[in-house]
């Protein structure tokens, strides 16, 4: 029996990428649950498990009294002497399990309980290694739907890429193969759950520095993302090198880096800036592609900036619905007050009448 169950051990571990020593202490744990049946409830028993010698021994040990007050841990000398005819009062034996119940116990354990066990093994190794990979892109394939929630498939583990994950711009079908970002791993009764986005600004991120060599190599600085999935995103970098463009390196020859992120978001368009620490500066940037006339700052404390634009930048500054101009407050952390020349000119009329009067 034990070099037919270390052959089933031994499967299972290449199979199931679950190292032998946590199979067998399963199964030490399953033999001791089902041999408590015939032993009894509260009575300590050992196992003894060596493929390598081919043993395998299912026992417990009590000391050898005159009148037992302990049945769990005591035995009679006159029982006692049935096991071994030489024991006396204050030895203990060893009561094991008869050969024929013991292989089928064990056939059992290892058929109903050791399986359990190794699931739970890999559900614990799935668990750790993905936990440590919280913030990595994956790439999965979409196995099946439950609701609009996606299943992937990813290396024989699944991943969940629930609805409010999803970009509004993208829809799934059997088979298609996506890349996600892993944002938490929960642990459920039904083993690990992996849950990725498509629509966090930290998936656009990745892909960035996948891209851009400057930026996963720290020569580039991704500094504030602000996003619309689906729609548009602004990226603020700097650069930490003065003879490196952050926005040349990040676009690439001919639009290629950019363009190749753009088509992973199935359109979304990209607009990338030169990050400022003068929030004047930033804001003008922020705001492109409108040209600005000019930006003031209204309140430091509020934080709030008035920008000025020309009447034909108008619709471009605030974009398509307030697109533009809601991404760029967020980029920068600052609330935009858009006006027209004009409507600043009207406002500087009237505060130059009034205070004439």
């Amino acid at each position: 029996m034990p070099k037919k169950l270390w052959l089933t051990i031994e499967q299972l571990s290449r199979e199931r990428g679950v190292h032998p020593s946590r199979i067998v202490k399963a199964l030490e744990e399953a033999l001791i649950a089902a041999s408590s049946k015939y032993f009894g409830k509260d009575e300590k028993i050992n196992v003894i498990f060596n493929p390598e010698k081919d043993e395998l021994k299912v026992f417990v040990v009590k000391e050898v009294v005159d009148k037992p007050e302990n049945p769990a841990t005591q035995i009679s000398l006159e029982e006692a002497k049935k096991i071994d005819p030489n024991a006396k009062v204050g030895m203990y034996v060893e009561i094991t399990l008869p050969s024929e119940t013991l292989g089928r116990i064990a056939a059992q354990a290892a058929k109903q309980v050791l399986f359990q066990k190794v699931r739970d093994a890999e559900q614990e190794i799935v668990f750790s290694e993905y936990k440590e990979r919280v913030g990595e892109i994956i790439s999965g394939v979409v196995r099946r739907f439950e609701g609009e929630n996606v299943i992937l498939e990813v290396n024989k583990t699944e991943a969940l890429l629930p609805i409010r994950e999803q970009p509004f711009n993208e829809t799934y079908n059997r088979g298609d193969r996506i890349r996600a970002l892993i944002i938490r791993v929960l642990k459920e009764s039904k083993g690990p759950q992996i849950i990725v986005s498509r629509t966090s600004p930290e998936f656009l991120a990745k892909l960035l520095e996948l891209e851009v060599p400057e930026i996963a190599d720290g020569t580039i600085e991704i500094k504030a993302i602000a996003r619309q999935p689906g729609e548009r995103s602004k990226v603020a970098v700097f650069s930490k090198e003065k003879d490196v463009d952050p926005v040349g390196a990040c676009i690439g020859m001919k639009g290629n880096r950019i363009l190749a992120i753009t088509k992973e978001l199935k359109g979304e368009r990209i607009d990338v800036i030169e990050w400022s620490e003068n929030p004047l500066t930033f804001v003008k940037s922020a705001l492109s592609p409108a040209k600005i006339s000019r930006v003031t700052i209204l309140d430091n404390k509020e934080k709030i900036i008035e920008v000025v634009v020309p009447q034909k930048q108008l619709s471009l500054a605030i974009g398509k619905k307030g697109c533009n101009v809601k991404l760029a407050s967020k980029l920068v952390g600052w609330k935009l007050e858009i006006k027209t020349e004009e409507e600043k000119k009207k406002e500087q009329n009237l505060s130059y009448r009034a205070g004439k009067r």
